[in-house]
C-alpha cells in the first residue's frame, strides 16, 4: 500500500499500460498525493489498442505528462503477444499452471528499467506499477520477490541510489485479487470504460472475451458485483 504523502508533493513515474490494473494503481498513487508522470510502451504488442486506452486513462488521472516509448520486442518474439503464436482462448491460467505463452520475456524488467531512468532524470522518488501476485497469469515478473529485487537493483545501479536518494517501487495491487482491485478503483472513481485488457482484440478494438486477460477481467467484475462499463 502507498502511504499518504506529506504536504510536499512528490513525483512518481507511473507505468501505464491502459489496462485495469495500471489505471487503478495510478488512482491509488494520485490519492496518496503523488504527481504522476505516466510512461507507456509501444513494444510491438498485438494488443496495441491498449495504447489508446493509456492516453484516455492518463487524461482522466490528470497526469503531469504522458510519454510513450517505442521499441520492438518482435525482434526477439517468444510470446503470443509479440510473435506469430496463437493467443490461447477459454483456458485461463492460474498461479499453479506453467507460465503461459502470453508471457513476454523480461517485459516488466525492461519497463521498470526505462521507468528507473526516467525517474532519475525528473528526480522522482517512486515508480508505480500495477502488478499483482494473486489474480494474474503466473508471470514471474509479477511476484513480490521480483519487485523487492528490482528495488535493490535501483539502489545499486543508479546515481540517485548511490547518493542515498532512494527510488521506491510501489506495487499497491500486489496482494489484491481482481475483484478487490476493481472495488478499490470504483471507490477512487476509476472509469473502467476507458481501459483495455484484451490480448487479442479485433480490428476496432473489441475484446475477444476468451483470452486469459479477458477471462480474468470478467471474473473480477463478476466477483466484485460490478458491471464492466467497457461492455455496455
Amino acid at each position: 500500500m502507498i502511504a499518504t504523502m506529506a504536504a510536499e508533493v512528490q513525483k512518481a513515474v507511473l507505468l501505464l499500460s491502459g489496462g485495469l490494473d495500471s489505471a487503478t494503481a495510478g488512482a491509488i498513487a494520485r490519492a496518496a498525493g503523488y504527481a504522476l508522470h505516466a510512461l507507456s510502451f509501444d513494444y510491438g504488442q498485438r494488443h496495441r489498442h491498449e495504447l489508446d486506452a493509456a492516453a484516455r486513462v492518463a487524461e482522466a488521472l490528470g497526469v503531469v505528462e504522458h510519454r510513450r516509448v517505442s521499441f520492438d520486442l518482435r525482434v526477439f518474439g517468444g510470446s503470443a503477444l509479440t510473435d506469430e503464436i496463437e493467443v490461447p482462448k477459454h483456458a485461463a491460467s492460474t498461479v499453479e499452471d506453467d507460465i503461459p505463452v502470453t508471457y513476454v520475456p523480461a517485459r516488466n524488467t525492461i519497463f521498470l528499467s526505462f521507468a528507473l531512468g526516467f525517474a532519475e532524470v525528473i528526480d522522482a522518488g517512486a515508480i508505480v506499477i500495477g502488478v499483482n501476485a494473486l489474480d494474474y497469469s503466473g508471470y514471474p515478473d509479477c511476484r513480490p520477490a521480483f519487485i523487492e529485487a528490482f528495488e535493490r537493483l535501483a539502489r545499486l545501479a543508479t546515481k540517485a541510489g548511490v547518493e542515498g536518494r532512494k527510488i521506491v517501487v510501489h506495487a499497491p495491487l500486489l496482494h489484491l485479487n481482481k475483484a478487490e482491485i476493481i472495488r478499490r478503483g470504483v471507490k477512487l472513481g476509476v472509469d473502467y470504460g476507458l481501459t483495455h485488457s484484451c490480448y487479442d482484440p479485433d480490428g476496432d478494438g473489441t475484446p475477444c472475451g476468451a483470452c486469459d486477460s479477458c477471462t480474468l477481467r470478467a471474473a473480477g467484475f463478476r466477483e466484485a458485483g460490478v458491471e464492466d462499463p467497457a461492455l455496455r
